[in-house]
C-alpha cells in the first residue's frame, strides 16, 4: 500500500473530466514520425512485463523515446480477466494520463493482481488517480472498452503471432526474448545510426 500511495505523484491534478484514453487507437509514448517503432504487447498481470516497465523501459526513454530517435506502442494482450480489468481502468483515464496508469499498475503489480479482492484493490488505485467509486463501477461495466482490448489482443495474435507477454516487435520484428536494456540496445544503436 505504501508504493501505491507514493505513486500519488504521478496522478497529481488528474482530472478525471478530461476525455479518456480512445479505445480503439494505439497508445504511443515518443514522437509519432520517430524513424523506430518498438511495439510491446503485454499484459498487467505479468510480472515480465513489470520488470519491462521497472528496468528496461526507462533507460529505453532516455537513450531513444525523448531524443526522437524511437517511439513506443503500447498493446494490450492480457492474460486474466484481472489484467483485462486493469487495461480497461487505464483506458478510462484522461488520454494525457494513459502511461501513468499503465505504470503505477506495474509498479504495485504484487500489490494489487494477488490482493485477495483484486477489483477492490484496482479500485483504490483509480480514486487515487481522481477516478471515483461511481466512474471506476461505470469503467468496469464498459463493454465497448473490454471489447477494445481484445480486439487489440486477438489483432496481435493474427498479426505478428503474439502468444505471451511481453512480446517486443522493432520495425515490425519480433525481438527474441530480450532481457535488458543492453539487448535493446544492440537492436536499435544500428537502426539509430541509418536514420
Amino acid at each position: 500500500m505504501r508504493k501505491i500511495l507514493l505513486s500519488l505523484v504521478v496522478f497529481a491534478g488528474l482530472g478525471i473530466a478530461a476525455a479518456r484514453a480512445d479505445e480503439t487507437t494505439d497508445h504511443v509514448l515518443g514522437k509519432a514520425d520517430a524513424p523506430i517503432t518498438i511495439i510491446e504487447y503485454a499484459s498487467l498481470t505479468c510480472p515480465h512485463c513489470a520488470e519491462f516497465n521497472k528496468e528496461v523501459l526507462p533507460e529505453l526513454k532516455t537513450k531513444y523515446i525523448e531524443t526522437g530517435k524511437a517511439k513506443l506502442i503500447y498493446r494490450d494482450f492480457p492474460l486474466d480477466q484481472w489484467a483485462l480489468r486493469a487495461s480497461v481502468l487505464a483506458r478510462c483515464a484522461p488520454a494525457d494520463k494513459y502511461f501513468g496508469f499503465v505504470d503505477v499498475l506495474f509498479q504495485n503489480q504484487v500489490t494489487w493482481a494477488t490482493a485477495k479482492d483484486p477489483m477492490a484493490a484496482l479500485e483504490k488505485i483509480g480514486m487515487l488517480g481522481g477516478v471515483s467509486s461511481a466512474q471506476f463501477s461505470a469503467c468496469m461495466q464498459d463493454k465497448k472498452l473490454q471489447d477494445a482490448v481484445l480486439a487489440q489482443s486477438l489483432q496481435g495474435q493474427k498479426e505478428f503471432d503474439v502468444q505471451g507477454t511481453p512480446t517486443i516487435l522493432v520495425n515490425g520484428k519480433k525481438i527474441d526474448n530480450p532481457q535488458s536494456f543492453a539487448d535493446f540496445d544492440k537492436i536499435l544503436k544500428p537502426l539509430a545510426s541509418q536514420s
